[in-house]
């Protein structure tokens, strides 16, 4: 199985194809390693390492207008592959596609970063256009 812990340049590029300029939604899909894997060698657990993550862009993230507006404690798959186990699971919100560009870019960001590529097993990462909720699941309004 593939792990996928960083955006590839094609799938960044298709990032940057869509529209720049408008609030986009992230939703993250996250399982941690048992014992992080810092080049270094430096001893951690997965949830440790992610949350040193967390401390380190978590400024960057707010300054440029990210919110965290819901997270949950995933508990089962009921539909989907076994494999596809998360231990969290959030939804982060940017102003733009821009700002969320913006932060990749920043070299506080690219720091912070190494903390969550040791923390990572493997994770989901999906930008979604914010809609408003319709009368009945699965529909807008």
């Amino acid at each position: 199985m593939d792990a996928h812990i960083d955006p590839t340049r094609e799938s960044f590029a298709l990032f940057r194809a869509l529209p720049a300029d408008r609030p986009i939604h992230m939703l993250n899909l996250v399982r941690l390693r048992a014992r992080a894997a810092y080049p270094d060698g430096r001893e951690a657990s997965g949830r440790e390492a992610y949350r040193a993550y967390a401390r380190a862009s978590g400024p960057i993230f707010t300054r440029l207008g990210g919110a965290q507006i819901w997270i949950g404690r995933p508990e089962l798959t009921l539909i989907g592959p076994e494999s596809e186990r998360w231990d969290i699971a959030f939804i982060a919100q940017y102003p733009s596609g821009a700002a969320f560009a913006q932060m990749l870019r920043d070299p506080e960001y690219r720091e912070a970063v190494r903390h969550r590529q040791a923390a990572v097993e493997d994770s989901r990462l999906i930008r979604l256009e914010p809609a408003r909720p319709g009368a009945t699941f699965g529909e807008e309004a």
